[in-house]
């Protein structure tokens, strides 16, 4: 299974943070699934950090390499669909998880349920 994770459950994930559902950490350290973490996640992330929204330390790249998830690219294709979606979330960062999880068929990792207007398969992280 492809698993998309979410800038939060990214944070949870590093962080040990036991706020990350059961489920979720189960299927992120199952060897059979593949995890990806956008570039628009890393995208965000950085913004938050450097407006002190959040604290990360790390170079975010190397921590998602370290972790043994794979980076995803964001690509003409994905920007397109990202902007055909519905309105129904104005989140430019999640509209464009959602167009990456269609074009994948990836599994969504997420506690947002903005995504669940998308119809993408989402697992509650």
């Amino acid at each position: 299974m492809i698993l998309l994770i979410d800038a939060h459950v990214l944070v949870w994930w590093l962080a040990g943070d036991p706020t990350l559902t059961a489920d979720a950490r189960s299927a992120l350290a199952d060897p059979a699934n593949e995890v990806i973490v956008s570039a628009a996640t890393i995208w965000e992330l950085a913004i938050k950090r450097s407006k002190g929204k959040i604290r990360l330390d790390a170079d975010l790249t190397a921590v998602v390499d370290a972790a043994g998830f794979a980076s995803l690219p964001v690509t003409s294709a994905d920007t397109e669909a990202a902007a055909e979606l519905p309105p129904h979330h104005q989140d430019p960062f999640d509209r464009m998880l959602v167009a990456q999880a269609h074009r994948l068929g990836a599994v969504l990792v997420s506690r947002d349920l903005a995504f669940d207007a998308y119809g993408v398969d989402i697992l509650r992280g």
